[in-house]
């Protein structure tokens, strides 16, 4: 892996023992390796605050670590899943980060989609751009500047391009949609992080078909719903999980069109999830 010094130089770098496990953004302390060009890397210090997911096994994965904001991507092509977008904000709130919604690809024909709309009234910053024509790139510069943000979504979205774009050249891989598909090829294996010319760094991550934070109980997955997570506190039982129980002011709220549908269906798949996940460990 490369590890980036104090001073800015990068180094390649291996991981002393089995159990350790760095990933882009830690901070780790190192030495180098007599007689070798190669770092070793000795420790991991404490973290800020990590992007997680729950593996095969239920256990909670590290993807990235130390972020001040997530930056999710979504485009016309491939077709947005509006339900790993908001998955990503969850992780965000669970976090205690800033996210915000990047609608890449202006420059294909597409109809406004009514999600975008639904993040603006919660209060979350979105962004339309196209790497491609280069608009909304400085817009967006000023949103990653002076920030160490992650950018995360679906394969094929133009995370890569945008952030090229940012950077005034080809640092990143990217590909075309595949035709036989519609879905996205993945051109980032791994993350790796970028310093910004206008200050900040960014995390490019390897797109996903599907995500979902780790998230410790199924109390904290209304946390990840900002407008969820307030219309709550009006609910006639403190620990309403929002599906079936009377006086629920979440389910007034979406039958009265004040919470998004969508979004609430997003919010039960988490919660029916972290409960499967739950049940296993």
């Amino acid at each position: 892996m490369r590890l980036r010094l104090a001073g800015g130089d990068e180094v390649e770098a291996r991981v002393k023992g089995k159990r350790m496990r760095p990933v882009c953004g830690d901070r780790v302390s190192a030495e180098p390796i007599p007689n070798e060009d190669d770092w070793l890397i000795t420790g991991i210090e404490d973290r800020d605050n990590a992007l997680t997911r729950p593996n095969l096994r239920g256990a909670v994965e590290v993807l990235a670590a130390n972020v001040d904001q997530v930056i999710v991507v979504a485009a016309p092509s491939p077709s947005p899943d509006w339900f790993i977008v908001d998955r990503y904000v969850a992780a965000a709130e669970q976090m205690r980060v800033r996210a915000a919604i990047v609608f890449n690809k202006t420059d294909l024909e597409s109809a406004e989609d009514e999600a975008l709309a639904d993040y603006e009234r919660i209060g979350y910053p979105v962004l339309k751009c196209s790497a491609a024509e280069q608009s909304g790139l400085e817009e967006l510069g000023a949103l990653l500047a002076g920030q160490t943000a992650i950018i995360v979504g679906q394969s094929g979205v133009g995370k890569s391009s945008l952030i090229n774009a940012l950077l005034g050249g080809e640092e990143q891989r990217t590909a075309e949609i595949s035709t036989k598909s519609g879905e996205g090829r993945h051109t980032t294996v791994n993350s790796v992080m970028l310093d910004l010319p206008g200050g900040g760094r960014v995390i490019d991550s390897p797109g996903v078909r599907d995500y979902a934070p780790a998230i410790e109980s199924v109390a904290a997955v209304a946390a990840g719903f900002r407008e969820i997570d307030e219309a709550s506190h009006e609910c006639r039982f403190a620990n309403c999980r929002h599906l079936q129980e009377p006086g629920c002011a979440v389910k007034a709220g979406v039958e009265g069109g004040t919470i998004s549908a969508r979004r609430y269906e997003s919010y039960r798949r988490l919660l029916r999830l972290t409960e499967k996940l739950e049940s296993q460990v």
